[in-house]
């Protein structure tokens, strides 16, 4: 059902490099991008994220209780990403391991926009 998500940034060049580097390491590309945004994939059918320079010309704020999750197909995956995505700067938000569900793996973390994301399996 998900399309796209997107993300404010207040500096897209920064941004971009964190998310090229991140999502590099599920295959993702990138798919767009103009002065204003960057979007990447695994594949043009898939569901992208993007990271946007808002429109109204208002700095870019993190959503509180606003989260984007990211599905990946092992546990292993989720605490090398987890891992990848502090090493490049985010700040944590919850370890990498089990959760609440039998099965479910997850780490949580914040780009250095503040934006909240993680990346989870069930296993």
């Amino acid at each position: 059902m998900i399309g796209y998500v997107t993300l404010g940034t207040n500096d897209l060049d920064r941004a971009a490099r964190f998310y090229d580097a991140l999502l590099g390491e599920i295959g993702a590309k990138r798919m767009m991008q103009t002065e204003r945004f960057v979007m990447w994939a695994v594949a043009p059918d898939k569901p992208a994220l993007g990271v946007f320079l808002p429109y109204d010309g208002k700095p870019a704020s993190s959503g509180n209780g606003t989260m984007i999750a990211l599905q990946v197909d092992s546990s292993a995956k989720v605490e090398a990403l987890h891992r990848k995505a502090l090493e490049l700067g985010a700040t944590d938000e919850g370890p990498a391991g089990p959760r609440l569900l039998p099965g479910f793996h997850a780490g949580y973390f914040r780009d250095p926009d503040g934006n909240k994301l993680n990346f989870y399996c069930f296993a």
